[in-house]
C-alpha cells in the first residue's frame, strides 16, 4: 500500500514544512513544496516562489542536517498557489503545515479542494487544532480521505509520527498512510485521538508542567532539574528545560494554554497554567534558542563562552552551581534504563524526591488518558520514546519502579490511583508488560485482559526472538540466532557494542556454521543502544601496549583481519546491517562482506586517528580496495586523486551524516541497500541475505590496487606540513598522518606497483603497532577512556 504514494505536496514552506520535505527526500519521494507569492513579485517566477525556494535554502542549512545528502533537495519543486495549482492534482498525498490559525487553514483546505484529484489523501500537520473543526464544511470524500498526520521536530531524527482520524476516514486510507509513514518514511506510527495536543505533547508537557511545580518546593535549579530529568534516568540530553529552548518558549505556552483551554474536564487542568516565570520571559522576548536565550543563555566572560542559566528568582542569568546528588550518581552508574530510573527514585536527597514526585505524577496523569487520548498503555509508551527521546515510556518506567510497590507508596501520600491499575494488580498481574508463556510480549489492557503486542509483519525484534528460543549460542561479548530459512544471526551485546575477543570468538563460530553448511547465510547485526559497534576496545591495546605485550597486540590485529578477510570471502553470504554509530573496528567490520543493508541514517567513520592510531583491521585497505580494485584491467589511471581523497576522510577522522553520504565515501558500494525502518532492518538485511544465497552466490575473486608509492606520498605530506603551520595539526598528528600515508600509498615500491590486500593489511598492522608505542598515541587513549573525547597532543 505505501508504494501507492509515489508523490507528496506539503503546503507551507516554513522550517516545519520544509523539514518534511527535506525527509521525503531522503526517502526518495519526489515532493511539491508550496508556498503564497509575495507581494510585488511581479512576473518573475523565481520571484513567485521566493518562499517555497528560501524554505529550501534554510533546510539546507540546518544543523543537524535534515538532508541524507544536498543533492537530495533536487527532489523538492518549489511551488505557489497562483501558479502551479493545476501541479496538486499529481500529488498523491497532499500534508497542509501552514500557520496554525483554523480560518487560514480551512482557507487552504477550500484551494485543495479545488485543485486536488480525488482519492488524494489529504492531512494537517497540526499540533494541536482540533480534526474535527479542520473537516466542517469540507465534502464527504474529502472527509474520508483526511487525517492528522503529526509530525516531530526535527522530522529527520524525530521518529514520531501521531496519526489521527476522523469517524469518516477510510480504514484503506488509515492503512495506507500509515503504512507509507512506517515503511517508506522510517516512521514509528502511534494512533492517538481528537483531542488537545494528541498524545506525546499531552504527556510530555505535562512531565513539564510537574516539574515547574516541584522544583520550587524541593528549591532546585534550571541545570539542576536537567541533569535529574537527562540521561541519569534514560531521558534525552535536553531534558526539561532545554527542550524548552530548543522549542521556543512561546511555543510551549501556546501548548500549555491549548490543554488548559480545550480539556476542561482534565482532572489536572489547573497544572497547565502558565506559570508567572514562562509569562515573563515571553513578555521579554526570551524565548529560548530562536532569540538567543530563555532558560539557558550564552554569555562570554574573559572572551571564553559560557553557558548560563536562568535564576528563577532573579530572573537573570548565573553560571549553573555546581550541585551533585548520590541518587544521581548511583543512576548514572546503571547499565539499562530500568535500573537507572529504580536507582533514582531510592534515594533520599532532593533529586530522588523530585524524581519520585514527577514519575508518580506522570504514571497516574499517563494512566488516567486511557482511553480519552489513545486507547492503550502501548501508544503512550511509543509515543514518549519516539517523539520526546525517553528510553522508557510511563508505562515501562512504572514497571521500572514496581508497580505495586509504587501504587502503596503513592497511596501512603494520598494519590489516587486508577481503578484499572488497580484491577490489574488484583488480578495478580505485576506489570504493564509481560512475556506469556509462549514468549509472546503482552500490555495490559485497561479491559482487565492482557493484550499480545503484534509486530509488522516486516519486523525482526531480537528480544522476540531470544524469548521464543532463538537464541542459539551465547557468550559474554556476542550471540547467535536461528533467523529461519537457512539465515544465522550474529549480535553483538558489549558496552556500545565495542569488539573484544568475546565477540570475534563468535564470529567465528558463526563462520564455522557457514562452512559445515549448517546455515546459507549470516547477517551481522544488532538492536541495543545507539550503535552498532563504536569500534575495537582501546583499552585492550593500551593494556597491552604499556605492558610491552607487543606479540599478543600483533596477534589481535592479524586475528581481526584475517576474521574479517574470512568474512568478505566467505563462500556463503555475510550481510553486515549497520546503524547509528559505525565507527573504527565497527566501520571495518560492516565494511567486510558480500553486501550491507543499512540503516538511513548512519554514522560511519574510521576514526582510529582520535585515539593516535590508523584503522588496522582491513579499513584502509578496503578503501584501496573500493576506490582503486575495480577499474578494468589495462586501463591508465593515476591513483593519487584516489589515494588523497581516502586520506582526508581518515586522517581528519571523518564520520558520514547518513547511509547515502556513506555511500558517496565509499564505505557502502553502489549496490547496498538502505532500510528507513530501523525495527525493519534486520528483516531486510535476512532477505538480501537469502536473496544472494537462492541466487547461487559467489565469493568474489581477491583484488589488486595499483598504488603511487613514496610520490604520491610527498603530496600528503604536503597537506600535513600546511595543516600544521596554519596551527590546525600538531606534531603528533603529523606522524600519525605520515604513517597512514605511508599506507595508503602502499608503502616504499614504485609508483604503478600492484598491491594485494594482504600487502595493505601488513601494512596496516605494521603501522598501527607502532603508533601504539608512542607515548602520546598511549596518552591519547587514556584521556578518551577517561574523558570520552579526542587529546589533541
Amino acid at each position: 500500500m505505501a508504494s501507492q504514494i509515489k508523490r507528496v505536496a506539503i503546503l507551507g514552506a516554513g522550517v516545519m514544512g520544509s523539514g518534511i520535505a527535506a525527509h521525503l527526500a531522503n526517502a526518495g519521494v519526489p515532493t511539491l513544496l508550496y508556498d503564497m507569492v509575495p507581494r510585488d513579485a511581479g512576473e518573475s517566477q523565481a520571484a513567485r516562489n521566493a518562499l517555497a525556494l528560501n524554505g529550501i535554502e534554510v533546510v539546507k542549512k540546518m544543523r543537524p542536517p535534515a538532508f541524507y545528502t544536498p543533492k537530495d533537495a533536487a527532489l523538492i519543486t518549489p511551488c505557489n498557489y497562483d501558479d502551479h495549482a493545476d501541479l496538486l492534482k499529481t500529488a498523491d498525498l497532499i500534508i497542509e503545515v501552514v500557520v496554525e490559525l483554523l480560518p487560514i487553514k480551512k482557507k487552504v483546505f477550500e484551494w485543495v479542494a479545488a485543485n486536488r484529484a480525488e482519492g488524494a489523501v489529504v492531512t494537517s500537520n497540526t499540533s494541536g487544532i482540533s480534526l474535527a473543526a479542520m473537516t466542517e464544511g469540507m465534502s464527504e470524500e474529502m472527509r474520508q480521505h483526511f487525517l492528522v498526520t503529526h509530525f516531530f521536530n526535527p522530522v529527520r531524527y524525530m521518529r514520531l509520527l501521531e496519526l489521527v482520524k476522523n469517524e469518516e476516514t477510510l480504514p484503506e486510507v488509515a492503512d495506507r498512510l500509515a503504512s507509507f509513514g512506517e515503511k517508506v518514511l522510517g516512521k514509528g506510527i502511534i494512533w492517538g485521538k481528537d483531542t488537545p495536543n494528541f498524545v506525546a505533547n499531552r504527556i510530555g508537557v505535562y512531565g513539564m508542567a510537574s516539574v515547574f511545580r516541584h522544583m520550587v518546593t524541593f528549591g532546585m535549579g534550571v541545570k539542576e532539574i536537567d541533569t535529574v530529568f537527562g540521561p541519569a534516568m534514560g531521558r534525552a540530553k535536553s531534558a526539561v528545560f532545554r527542550t524548552g529552548d530548543l522549542v521556543g518558549l512561546d511555543t510551549l505556552a501556546h501548548v500549555f494554554d491549548n490543554v488548559y483551554d480545550g480539556a476542561p474536564e482534565d482532572e489536572e487542568r489547573e497544572t497547565f497554567v502558565v506559570p508567572a516565570f514562562l509569562k515573563q520571559l515571553i513578555a521579554e522576548n526570551r524565548l529560548g534558542d530562536k532569540t538567543g536565550g530563555g532558560f539557558y543563555k550564552k554569555v562570554f566572560v574573559n572572551g571564553k563562552k559560557e553557558i548560563h542559566e536562568l535564576d528563577l528568582e532573579t530572573m537573570g542569568y548565573r553560571p549553573s552551581p555546581v550541585i551533585k546528588h548520590a541518587s544521581v550518581g548511583k543512576a548514572k552508574g546503571k547499565d539499562t534504563p530500568d535500573k537507572k530510573v529504580a536507582a533514582i527514585i531510592a534515594g533520599d536527597d532532593p533529586a530522588a524526591k523530585i524524581a519520585w514526585a514527577v514519575l508518580a505524577d506522570t504514571a497516574i496523569y499517563s494512566a488516567n488518558r486511557i482511553p480519552e487520548i489513545a486507547d492503550d498503555v502501548l501508544q503512550i509508551d511509543r509515543g514518549m520514546k519516539w517523539g520526546f527521546g525517553w528510553d522508557l515510556g510511563p508505562f515501562e518506567t512504572w514497571d521500572a519502579m514496581g508497580v505495586r510497590s509504587s501504587v502503596e507508596r503513592m497511596k501512603a501520600e494520598g494519590r489516587v490511583i486508577p481503578a484499572w491499575v488497580e484491577a490489574m494488580l488484583d488480578a495478580g498481574r505485576e506489570s504493564f508488560y509481560q512475556r506469556d508463556a509462549d514468549g509472546n510480549l503482552t500490555y495490559w489492557s485497561p479491559d482487565g485482559q492482557p493484550v499480545i503486542l503484534e509486530r509488522s509483519c516486516n519486523h525482526y525484534i531480537l528480544d522476540d526472538a531470544r524469548a521464543k528460543g532463538g537464541e542459539i549460542k551465547r557468550n559474554a561479548g556476542a550471540s547467535l540466532f536461528d533467523m529461519g530459512d537457512g539465515v544465522l544471526l550474529l549480535e553483538f551485546h558489549t558496552k556500545m557494542n565495542s569488539l573484544d575477543a568475546m565477540v570475534f570468538k563468535m564470529y567465528e563460530e558463526a563462520l564455522d556454521k557457514l562452512d559445515q553448511d549448517e546455515f546459507s547465510a549470516l547477517v551481522v547485526g544488532n538492536q541495543a543502544g545507539t550503535a552498532f559497534s563504536a569500534g575495537a576496545n582501546v583499552m585492550m591495546v593500551l593494556m597491552a601496549a604499556m605492558q610491552n605485550k607487543w606479540d599478543d597486540l600483533e596477534r589481535d590485529i592479524r586475528g581481526m583481519q584475517d576474521l574479517l578477510m574470512r568474512a568478505k570471502y566467505c563462500s556463503k553470504p555475510v550481510v553486515t546491517a549497520p546503524y547509528g554509530l559505525v565507527l573504527g573496528g565497527g566501520a571495518e567490520v560492516a565494511m567486510h562482506s558480500a553486501a550491507t543493508q543499512a540503516a538511513g541514517d548512519l554514522w560511519m567513520g574510521l576514526v582510529e586517528v582520535g585515539v593516535g592510531l590508523i584503522p588496522a583491521g582491513g579499513g584502509c585497505k578496503e578503501m584501496l580496495v573500493r576506490y582503486l580494485g575495480d577499474v578494468p584491467a589495462g586501463t591508465e589511471y593515476d591513483p593519487n586523486p584516489f589515494v588523497q581523497a581516502i586520506f582526508k576522510h581518515v586522517a581528519l577522522g571523518q564520520v558520514t551524516g547518513s547511509a547515502e553520504e556513506a555511500r558517496a565515501w565509499g564505505m557502502l558500494r553502489p549496490t547496498d541497500k538502505v532500510t528507513m525502518d530501523p525495527d525493519a532492518l534486520l528483516f531486510d538485511a535476512k532477505r538480501t541475505a537469502l536473496g544472494l544465497a537462492m541466487g547461487g552466490y559467489k565469493a568474489p575473486r581477491r583484488r589488486t590496487v595499483m598504488v603511487p608509492g613514496p610520490t604520491g606520498r610527498a603530496a600528503l605530506e604536503n597537506f600535513l606540513y600546511s595543516m600544521k603551520e596554519g596551527g590546525f595539526a600538531s606534531e603528533h598528528d603529523v606522524l600519525i598522518g605520515t604513517k597512514l600515508g605511508h599506507v595508503l600509498c602502499g608503502g616504499d615500491v614504485p609508483w604503478g606497483t600492484k598491491r594485494t590486500e594482504q600487502d595493505i593489511l601488513d601494512l596496516e598492522r605494521e603501522v598501527f603497532l607502532s603508533l601504539a608505542g608512542e607515548a602520546k598515541t598511549q596518552a591519547r587513549i587514556q584521556h578518551m577512556l577517561q574523558k570520552g573525547k579526542p587529546l589533541r597532543n
